[in-house]
């Protein structure tokens, strides 16, 4: 079975345990049934499991949101060499983004009584930890939390923008429980500017709530990525909440308008990716200030000598440097450029120089056939001429 099948698979029987809560109205039976599919979900922090189970008709919205955000970086990122596709599933129901280098710096497991040998959950390993040998004069077993790229905190914003934009427009659609329209807003009058609230406007701080609530879930642990992750998921979060649209309408005789309501938006998704491309572009790189007792990390700072300043809330930060995404290379989430289109003539990021990394490019030449030119004749046929181009193809090598 691949894992389309099972992605289908899986929609189906959460969207008929959902249809089993309304019926049952969240009955002991029915509730014993979301629990058993939400135990089917896998990668699901603990807390993410219970809102799950005390909210599945959000599951599939979430999910919605979450995969919104991989196409939306698959699009922005679509002519670079590292353009987002080995994310596949690897959304806020699975483990840490593997997008960024791995530092090779070992710490002990703190499993205690694994084997050697032992990997992943059997080895006590977190989520987004790579299981790697321990080095020379290393004794125990290590492993190693892949510092961000640049790439990563562009990930986790879109994924994070994209879980809040989905819940907010499903409540506005009133496909969720608990939530629709922001009441605060309904009747209030902005006599300065001649309008008032009205219409349906979007709950956009109960859809970054909850989904707040939902993603940060999976950052438990207290190292540096987690500090860069939730930074990231929050400014994600914000991005959109400061590019919500106001839209009115007029009341009157004959189009006057006599009176205004107003109400407010989501933008629309392809705009916040553009905005987080550009913070991308100018993404911060940053580095952990560590408590004086414990040692851990307690907050981020832009990565220049003698400078404790933050980096502002919708700056993308970043910890390493990102590699060079020429080869494939499943740590990094880069699948090299070998195969991939480029642009012969290009001297952005598609060209063939620079997309193929040095290694040269392979010509493809095809001819295309079609009718063209086409004539209606009286009385009654159709003649055209046939037409041919003949186009050629690069690859990377």
């Amino acid at each position: 079975m691949n894992r389309k099948t099972r992605r289908w698979i899986f929609h189906i029987f959460l969207s008929l345990g959902i249809v089993y809560i309304k019926i049952g109205g969240f009955s002991s039976v029915v509730a014993l049934g979301a629990s058993i599919i939400c135990n089917k979900i896998p990668g699901l922090a603990p807390r993410q499991r219970a809102i799950c189970q005390s909210r599945p008709d959000a599951i599939i919205v979430i999910g919605e949101g979450s995969q919104m955000g991989i196409n939306e970086c698959q699009f922005q990122f679509r002519n670079g060499r590292w353009n987002c596709s080995a994310l596949g599933e690897r959304t806020v129901f699975g483990k840490e983004l593997k997008v960024g280098t791995c530092s090779r710096l070992c710490r002990r497991s703190r499993a205690q009584g694994a084997p050697g040998g032992a990997t992943g959950a059997a080895a006590g390993l977190g989520a987004g930890q790579v299981p790697i040998p321990c080095q020379p004069g290393q004794d125990g077993h290590c492993d190693c939390v892949p510092p961000g790229s640049r790439e990563a905190a562009f990930t986790y914003a879109i994924i994070a923008a994209g879980v809040a934009h989905a819940i907010t427009a499903a409540c506005t659609q009133g496909n969720l429980s608990d939530c629709g329209c922001d009441k605060e807003k309904q009747g209030q009058y902005h006599k300065e500017e001649g309008w008032k609230w009205g219409g349906c406007s979007a709950d956009i701080r109960y859809g970054i709530g909850f989904a707040k609530v939902f993603v940060d879930a999976r950052e438990i642990k207290q190292n540096a990525r987690t500090l860069m992750n939730l930074h990231n998921n929050e400014a994600g979060r914000k991005i959109l909440e400061e590019n919500m649209k106001l839209e009115c309408k007029c009341h009157g005789v004959s189009g006057s308008c006599t009176t205004k309501t107003c109400w407010t938006t989501l933008p629309k998704f392809r705009e916040l990716g553009y905005i987080l491309k550009d913070k991308y572009n100018e993404a911060v790189q940053v580095e952990p200030v560590r408590a004086s007792r414990n040692k851990r990390p307690t907050f981020l700072k832009i990565k220049k000598p003698l400078s404790y300043r933050k980096p502002m809330d919708t700056d993308l930060v970043y910890i390493e440097k990102s590699p060079n995404y020429c080869e494939e290379d499943p740590v990094t989430g880069s699948v090299g450029t070998q195969g991939r289109m480029c642009n012969k003539t290009a001297q952005q990021s598609n060209g063939c120089d620079l997309m193929c990394c040095g290694r040269g490019y392979n010509t493809h030449q095809y001819s295309r056939v079609w009718q063209c030119n086409c004539k209606f004749h009286w009385c009654c046929y159709v003649k055209c001429n046939t037409c041919s181009e003949r186009t050629e193809v690069y690859t990377c090598k």
